[in-house]
This record gives structure tokens, sequence and C-alpha cells, in this order.
């Protein structure tokens, strides 16, 4: 009997920008009796079928966006005699989806750490459950990932989890309702030992994939303050010396490392925290800027941002501190006009971004916009190919409507248009060359303009063009230019490399433990 985990896709680009950080976890909590189980990204390489046999366990990880070709699989490893079963974000908002389009035997809901082991004995067994629970499980129950798995040469960027949820309740957002508002922090320690047994295999970029590695603003400490709610602060002082903690670890590091996460706004007004995640080397971060106008910000819950030259300032406050803003908005909201395409544009340019992206407005199940969405149509239902548009994840990606939710003053295709252009005047030759000011070396300004185009390529041409044909084109460039961003990225392994002790601890344990891994 194998185990695989998949990670499904329907495009590949051969080389990974990102290590799916599920599929690893989950080898890890796969217990030793089974053996190691097969992973297998689709945005690698596509699974062949016929590798999969009957009795074997296939468990597919989908998140709405891939959720149409997870089901596929799902219904060919049934077919193969193989127990399916079905987890992540989207299979705990829709399990009996993953269940009846398929084909699944069973779905985990919630967190896989601790579930997993017994959704593979009761498979083995025979008697899969129809459904599973895995809850919210504690910091401390994090399982730590099997990086040994790695594919040699699949990803330019490896990732590692410090925190999990998100204390904000952004209307565009699930992850306040799926992961929870509670920040769910790992301890240092461990986060420490991941990041040195990636380096050891020659990665140097990291990427610190938290829902908000922001979790405790001053604001937060200063309203319990004015509360008087003594274990409230306490709490939120323990998280803030955390996360000062794990930055200091992070700057004992080697030198050639760099980090990347992603934070609320909020950022900017604490300087002492810019400046330590610039002492750590986190020189990278996605902040959630999302409309530039104050009517744009309250429709998506989000009045902590500021608008205007307000925003450029705060924007500008992260490059001061060395930490380069990858800056993300949102057309089609309902507030949005024809000139709020060209004020975002030149509001990116003045705010000093390093680089930016620009989505179309999408309901996504669990959060407020989808609920509001669904409710405001009723019983009249779009369809296209026969689905309802409410459940868009199930028409074919090139079918599916580029926006969901009608405007008041701009068609779908208008909107579409708009927010092309943006991006080709954001990452024109001209203005990548332009923010490429940002390394010294000609080597490197080239390497800047080479990653850039690879990130329009990927995140503009392949979600926003409107037919299959450009979408393969789009593919296939990306494709083209991803082995060579690969060589960017990588290092020398350093095999050797020890883990930095914490100031006044010693890791008894945890040396060994990674050293053997």
């Amino acid at each position: 009997m194998n185990i695989f985990l998949v990670n499904p896709s329907d495009v590949a680009f051969g080389v990974g920008v990102i290590t799916p950080r599920w599929l690893y976890v989950l080898a890890a909590a796969t217990p030793a009796d089974y053996g190691d189980p097969i992973l297998v990204d689709e945005t690698l390489s596509a699974i062949d079928p016929q590798t999969i046999q009957p009795g074997d366990i296939v468990g597919i990880g989908i998140h709405t966006a891939n959720a149409y070709r997870g089901l596929e699989l799902g219904r060919i490893a049934r077919e193969r005699g193989a127990w399916v079963v079905f987890g992540g974000i989207h299979a705990t908002l829709y399990p009996e989806e993953a269940r009846e389009l398929g084909a699944g035997h069973a779905v985990v809901k919630g967190d896989g750490d601790a579930i997993w082991a017994q959704v593979i004995a009761d498979c083995a067994a025979g008697k899969p459950q129809p459904e599973y629970d895995g809850g919210r499980v504690a910091s401390e129950d994090f399982v730590a990932a099997r990086w040994d798995l790695l594919p040699e040469n699949g990803y330019m960027w490896a990732s590692v989890q410090t925190v999990r949820g998100c204390p904000k309740h952004c209307s565009f957002c699930s992850v306040w309702k799926t992961d929870g508002q509670k920040p769910r922090q790992r301890g240092t320690d461990i986060v420490i030992t991941e990041i040195v047994q990636l380096r050891r295999l020659g990665y140097r970029f990291i990427a610190l994939a938290d829902d908000n590695f922001y979790p405790v603003t001053l604001t937060d400490i200063a309203l319990a303050e004015r509360q008087n709610d003594q274990a409230r602060l306490a709490e939120l002082k323990r998280l803030r010396a955390e996360r000062f903690e794990l930055m200091e670890r992070l700057s004992m590091l080697p030198k050639d490392m760099v980090f990347f996460t992603q934070i609320t706004m909020e950022a900017a007004e604490d300087p002492e925290f810019l400046k330590a995640m610039a002492a750590a080397r986190i020189k990278g971060a996605l902040v959630g800027v999302e409309s530039v106008t104050e009517e744009g910000l309250k429709s998506v819950f989000k009045n902590f941002n500021s608008s205007g030259e307000g925003l450029v300032e705060q924007l500008q406050r992260f490059k001061t501190h060395g930490v380069h803003v990858l800056g993300s908005f949102i057309f089609g909201l309902k507030t949005d006009r024809e000139d709020t395409f060209a004020a975002t544009s030149d509001l990116a340019k003045q705010a000093g971004l390093t680089f930016a992206q620009f989505v179309m407005m999408t309901p996504f199940p669990g959060t407020v916009d989808f609920q509001q969405w669904e409710r405001s149509l009723k019983n009249d239902v779009p369809k296209s190919e026969g689905v309802p548009i409410t459940r868009f994840w199930l028409i074919p990606g090139h079918l599916r409507p580029k926006l969901y939710t009608p405007h008041p003053t701009m068609s779908a295709d208008e909107i579409r248009r708009r927010t092309q252009i943006v991006w080709d005047d954001f990452y024109s030759l001209k203005e990548i060359w332009r923010r490429a000011d940002c390394v010294k070396s000609i080597k490197s300004r080239l390497a800047f303009l080479f990653i850039s185009k690879l990130y329009r390529q990927m995140y503009a041409n392949t979600g926003i063009a409107t037919d299959s044909a450009r979408r393969k084109s789009a593919n296939r460039w990306a494709r083209w230019m991803a082995l060579p961003c690969l060589k960017l990225f990588r290092a020398k392994p350093m095999p050797g490399l020890e883990i930095p002790k914490a100031p006044g601890k010693s890791l008894p344990g945890l040396v060994s433990i990674a050293a053997s891994q």
C-alpha cells in the first residue's frame, strides 16, 4: 500500500515558486510504519494515474482555486481502486462536494496535523469515516515538515509557518473564519530548526508563510491597557516578545539568507518592529493595501488602513526600514470608478512599491463577500456550463466569469481590460528598471528585471487571460523563465550548519534531531 499526497494544479511550470508546505507537514504526520508517502505537486508535473494501485491511499488538498482539478483527481484515484481522502480549506467548507463530486471516501475538516494518522489507519483497515474533524490544533502540536523529501531543484523558495490565524476580519478573506482570530504562534526553537534544515539543503530564500506575521499591534496593546484587561495585556505582550525573539534568532542565521512574509499595514506604525524585521533580513512583505480610497477600504472592512497621502507615507516607511513591499490591490469594488485604476498605478509608483499585484474582486467561499453575494442573487442565479456561478470553481477555468458581482458603472470586460493595463504599466521594462535600484550590481538588476517579468507572467497573464490559448501561451513563457530564475535563488548547500542558540538558552535534542533529518 502506498500513500500519495497530491497538490492539484492544471498548470505545471516545471519549477515551483514556493514549497506547498502542507504536503511536507502531512508527510511528517504519516506514521513511519507506512513508509515515506509519495508526494506529488502538480505545479511541477502532473500525476501519472497508472502509479495509483488498488488499496493505495490518495490524500488531496484543495483550496477554491484548484478544487476543479482536485475533484477530477479524486474521481481518477477512486476509479483506480484507491482510498480517496480530501482536506484543505475548500474541503473544510464543502465536505459534501468532495464526497459527491470528487468521489472521496473521507474528508478531513480543519487541521490535519493530529488527525491524519487516524485517517490512514482507518483506510488501511478498510473502514474510513466519511468525515474527520481535525479542529484547530494548538501551536505546540503543529507538526514540523519533512523537508528531507523535497525534490532536488524543485522550488525557488522554501516556506516555514510561524503562526496560524489572524485577528482581523477583512470581508474578502476566509482565514479568520477557517483558522480563527486567535493567533496560534509556534515556538521559536522549532521554527529556527526547520529553517536551518532548509539552508542545509541550499534554500536561502524562505517565505514565512503566515496568515499575519504581525498578530499583535500597538493599538491592541493600548486598548488592553485602557480597558485594564491584565490577562489580555499579558498575553499580547508575550506574543509580541516571542515575535522579537524569533527575529533576533533569524538575524543569527547565515547572512545570505532572505525572508519574506505577509503582514498588515499597521506594522508601518511600529518602528521598533520594522527595525527588528530589517535586522532579521525579512526583506520583503506582502501587504494587503486593497484600495487607495477611503470608501473602498470601508467596503472591505479594512478601515485600519490609510488612504491617499497617508497610505503613501505608510508604505514608504516599510522601504525606509529596508522592507520591500509587494502591495496587493483589488479592482472591481463597487466604489471603484474609471479613474481608480490610474490612481492605483500612480500611488503604487509614488509609494515605491518593489512589486505589486492587481487582482479582480472574487467572492471566495467562507468570506463575508461571498455570503453577501450569494444572498443578493437569491433564486436568480446565472449559470455557466450548467453550473450556478455561485459554484464557479466547478466551471472550467477559462470559462469562468472574470467578475462575479455586477458593478454599478463598469462592465466586467472593462474592469478586466483596465486591470490588465495597470499590470502592463507597472511591469513595463522602464518601470521595472527604475525599481531595480533597490539592488546594487548590474547582474542583480538584470536578475530583478527577469524575476519581475516572471512574476507578471505567472500572476497576470495566466490569471486575467480570457481564453485557453492565451493561458497556455502564458504558461509556456512562465515555464521557460522559471528554470533560470531557480538558479538566481538557490545557493550552495550548507550541510554542516548549526542551529544558533537563543541568548541564554540551550537547545538540548533539537540540534541532533535536525542533523538526523
